[in-house]
C-alpha cells in the first residue's frame, strides 16, 4: 500500500464544507484531530460515534455534491467503505 497523502486535516475539513457538508461542533472536531497522528482514523472514529460530543454532519447540498465529497474522500486516501458510510449517514440524516 502507498503512503498516505500530507494533506492536513484541516484542508480535508475545508474540502468536506466546500462540498456542502456542515460540521456541528466543529471546533471540537479540529481540537481532537489536532492531537492524534493518524486523523484519518480519528476521524473515521468521530463522524461515527461523534454525537454525544455534538459532532455532526449535514449535506447541505441536498445530495447534490455527492460525486464531489466522494472525490474529497478519495483524495484525501480514506477507504471506499468509509466513504460509502459516511455519504449514507448523510442521505439519513436528511
Amino acid at each position: 500500500m502507498g503512503s498516505l497523502s500530507n494533506e492536513s486535516f484541516s484542508e480535508f475539513l475545508d474540502s468536506l464544507k466546500q462540498a456542502g457538508v456542515a460540521i456541528s461542533n466543529e471546533r471540537e472536531l479540529r481540537e481532537r484531530l489536532a492531537e492524534v497522528q493518524r486523523w484519518r482514523f480519528a476521524f473515521a472514529t468521530l463522524a461515527a460515534n461523534g454525537g454525544p460530543l455534538g459532532i455532526r454532519f449535514e449535506d447541505r447540498s441536498a445530495g447534490t455534491n455527492l460525486d464531489k465529497i466522494r472525490k474529497t474522500f478519495n483524495k484525501f486516501q480514506f477507504p471506499e467503505t468509509l466513504e460509502a458510510r459516511f455519504a449514507a449517514n448523510l442521505k439519513a440524516a436528511v
